[in-house]
């Protein structure tokens, strides 16, 4: 998509029914498409082995590959880890959230700073949350899903928002709040799920977020 078409937001919901950039619906429908192979292999619908537990091996983040306490099962795994985690998911309501939010967001996002940048942010927030994930955390379990990516696009939209509110001479409490609403959400999901929350790729991808919305992806007024 071009990105200068992207900012319009007229072109853009011409591009789609519901207003989300093409670019958008292509990585949701991509991991969609493996949700669907993966759950219908553990379904017993599609072929005879169960694939989601091989896919999490080869596609998903392994701390302990990155330490290395662990090795690769394959050459560059060790770096294509930091990227294909974000297509894996643990079902479909972890993709649909994840998806909801991508889609939504993405194209609040896009329509400001166009196309180009919006896929790099969400490519350098998943790799962000990965890398951050990898040095905080001491999990030998597999960290998936596409959360970095999607707290990176929170974090650009909170830095849009506050320094709008900053240039408007607008009070920037509720950038605050909701930052601290972020905080505690993920404090009751975290203790909900047993410590199954991989909060350090949220932070890790809200950090990139807040980071590429101060430099290259900042907005003009």
């Amino acid at each position: 998509m071009n990105p200068t078409s992207a900012r319009d937001p007229k072109q853009l919901r011409q591009a789609s029914p519901t207003g989300a950039p093409l670019f958008l619906w292509m990585i949701v429908g991509v991991m969609a498409a493996i949700e669907l192979v993966l759950n219908l292999s553990s379904s017993g619908i599609f072929g005879t082995v169960n694939l989601r537990w091989p896919a999490f091996m080869l596609g998903a983040f392994w701390q302990p590959i990155l330490s290395g306490a662990a090795a690769p099962l394959y050459p560059g795994q060790t770096a294509l880890m930091f990227i294909t985690h974000a297509f894996l998911h643990g079902g479909f309501m972890h993709w649909a959230l994840n998806s909801v939010i991508l889609l939504s967001l993405g194209k609040f996002v896009s329509i400001h700073i166009g196309a180009t940048k919006t896929m790099l942010v969400l490519f350098l927030s998943a790799i962000g949350g990965a890398a951050c994930f990898g040095l905080i955390s001491s999990s030998n379990a597999p960290m998936i899903g596409a959360s970095g990516a999607v707290f990176g696009l929170i974090g650009l939209w909170q830095v849009m928002d506050y320094r709008m509110r900053r240039r408007s001479a607008l009070p920037v409490r509720p950038v605050v709040m909701a930052f601290l609403g972020l905080v505690i959400s993920n404090i009751i999901f975290f203790v909900m799920l047993s410590g199954g929350l991989a909060w350090e790729a949220h932070l890790g991808g809200w950090i990139v977020g807040w980071i590429a919305g101060q430099s290259f992806a900042r907005r003009t007024f």
